[in-house]
């Protein structure tokens, strides 16, 4: 198993570079840098990116520069141009950048952000208790439920109980994760109807005055909208694949010798059954985490205003933020890679009859 954890760290380094490489080479082809953002905003534009959808009112037009790789920089004194160029780094090549990027990184040195004078480990680490909370809460709520409720319609496979969950968890699948935290926040967030749960942020304006329970209640109180918002699509997935897990299972030799026996129904399911149809169930509780950990939070933290890191990496990629965009992409990025290793440990974990180094002899 050591060499297999080993062969698996060696490929994360050429494998992250390749991301790395393949985004890089993308952001030298997207018009609006963060040079041209600074323009823009020199010049009274706004947004660079009104420029480039198009706008044709004569001040726009006039301020094209004919001259200049920048659109808008006619009225700015070339000196300042290369001065910005200098300070974020483009007087030099992009290999050389990006030569440059990676060997900060590989030392975890990711820079300041632009715009914001904040070091990317620091907006991260500011950022990171809401990814968390949305992550870890979903997860464990969508396995805590899931599981159980999967057991218990495979056991009972095919009656009305089976038939009606099924029909509410496909409704539940097929409601879009805004759509549904949308209405969470009109019937019980101050909208139409009750005023039950806060609208905004992880915790009340007096939470430091808060007692140690009321710190716990408070902030309970205040992630219980916005984790069922992003738990309610993982539902339907979890059950149904808990379900037909045990389905294969229960049909096997091995369970129809331990019925013959005279074993429970319980000795059956939670003895012999369990550990086989739960391999791939808890193996992926890793991906799962960071699916919503990573990629699953922006809609979420956008409506109910919470400040996590799908909302610093959308601002920070509108923006044209590059340290926060590459630094947090090298990050997560080797996170992800590291998590892929851990859900294969997570298989050994839960069934160690499987050998990933026989496999690949």
């Amino acid at each position: 198993m050591g060499a297999y954890i080993l062969r698996r760290l060696l490929l994360v380094i050429p494998t992250l570079i390749g991301i790395m490489i393949v985004n890089f080479a993308l952001t030298q082809f997207v018009p609006g840098g963060p040079i041209e953002q600074i323009i823009a905003n020199l010049e009274g534009q706004g947004d660079v990116f009104e420029g480039i959808s198009g706008g044709s009112n004569d001040s726009q037009l006039e301020s094209l520069s004919t001259d200049s790789k920048y659109e808008g920089a006619r009225g700015l004194p070339p000196e300042f141009i290369a001065k910005l160029e200098k300070e974020f780094g483009f007087d030099k090549p992009p290999v050389e950048r990006f030569l440059n990027m990676m060997w900060n990184y590989l030392r975890f040195d990711f820079g300041e952000s632009y715009f914001r004078s904040v070091s990317v480990i620091d907006l991260v680490l500011e950022k990171m208790p809401v990814s968390i909370t949305l992550g870890l809460w979903s997860t464990l709520i969508a396995y805590m439920v899931s599981i159980p409720l999967g057991i218990r319609k495979a056991v009972r496979d095919g009656s009305s109980f089976d038939t009606w969950t099924s029909a509410l968890i496909i409704m539940a699948y097929s409601i879009p994760g805004f759509l549904f935290a949308i209405m969470l926040l009109v019937f019980f967030a101050g909208g139409s109807f009750y005023q039950w749960f806060p609208l905004r942020g992880l915790t009340s304006d007096d939470f430091d005055q808060l007692s140690a329970v009321g710190k716990v209640l408070d902030y309970l109180w205040h992630i219980v909208l916005p984790v069922t918002a992003s738990t309610i699509a993982a539902f339907a997935t979890l059950t149904l694949l808990t379900k037909n897990s045990f389905l294969d299972e229960i049909k096997k030799q091995y369970v129809i010798t331990a019925q013959a026996k005279g074993l429970s129904e319980r000795k059956v399911l939670y003895g012999h059954v369990f550990r086989n149809a739960m391999l791939i169930v808890i193996a992926g509780f890793p991906s799962l985490f960071m699916g919503i950990f990573l990629t699953g939070s922006l809609i979420i933290e956008l409506i109910f205003s919470l400040d996590g890191l799908g909302r610093l990496a959308f601002e920070a990629t509108v923006a044209r933020d590059y340290p926060v965009v590459f630094g947090t992409l090298y990050f997560f990025g080797l996170l992800g890679l590291i998590v892929g290793i851990l859900s294969d440990l997570m298989y050994v974990f839960v069934d160690p009859r499987i050998d990933f180094e026989s496999r690949e002899t």
